[in-house]
């Protein structure tokens, strides 16, 4: 049986080289979600994981603000793009659901429009385990578009995909954080060019 992990993994390997045309270019046109980045950037003294990164133009950004990070995606073309892009950067293929880092060792940890295709009822085990590999005090910056709906395209940067997709709810992605150990902090609210997105800046206490 597949599953959502393994769809996911196949339809990024799928689109990737085109993603990256496509989304890059949107990520420099966002002022204000990039200020966000530099809010958690100025509070964070200590390696950072930038999971779900994608090809890499997010850890780069970070970089670029100061941080020692490091970026983790399940996509193997992505992480081979990313390496491509950033030679001077780390990158490995991974997984935001089982993490190879060890416990209270991350001073911050991004996750940028990267929850978008796990299903709802998962995201209890994966904040724990965001959780688990920050210290105390250590920041969450967590970005996902808003709504209540569960999307299941054909396709997706011209290519075929299989996987689905998830609109969630600001109000239940802080609840969900706060049990896990995770107290919000900030909250930006934008309107989006498909749907709604929001930004949540969370301390690990």
């Amino acid at each position: 049986m597949t599953s959502h992990l393994d769809t996911i993994r196949e339809s990024y390997d799928t689109v990737a080289e085109d993603y990256v045309t496509l989304v890059r270019p949107l990520f420099d046109q966002e002022p204000i979600s990039r200020a966000m980045l530099s809010g958690f950037a100025e509070q964070v003294r200590g390696p950072v994981a930038d999971v779900g990164c994608g090809p890499g133009h997010v850890t780069a950004h970070l970089a670029s603000l100061g941080l020692d990070v490091s970026g983790v995606d399940l996509s193997p073309k992505m992480i081979e793009i990313a390496r491509r892009q950033y030679p001077y950067l780390r990158f490995e293929v991974g997984s935001m659901t089982a993490l190879d880092v060890p416990d209270g060792t991350l001073s911050g940890l991004v996750a940028w429009w990267s929850i978008f295709h796990l299903p709802p009822e998962t995201l209890p085990a994966v904040f724990a385990e965001f959780r688990r590999t920050l210290v105390a005090g250590g920041q969450l910056l967590i970005g996902f578009h808003v709504g209540d709906e569960r999307l299941s395209p054909e396709t997706a940067y011209g290519h075929p995909v299989t996987y689905d997709a998830y609109l969630l709810r600001p109000d239940r992605i802080a609840e969900s954080l706060g049990q896990s150990g995770l107290e919000v902090t900030a909250r930006l609210e934008l309107a989006g060019k498909k749907w709604p997105q929001a930004c949540l800046l969370a301390v690990a206490v």
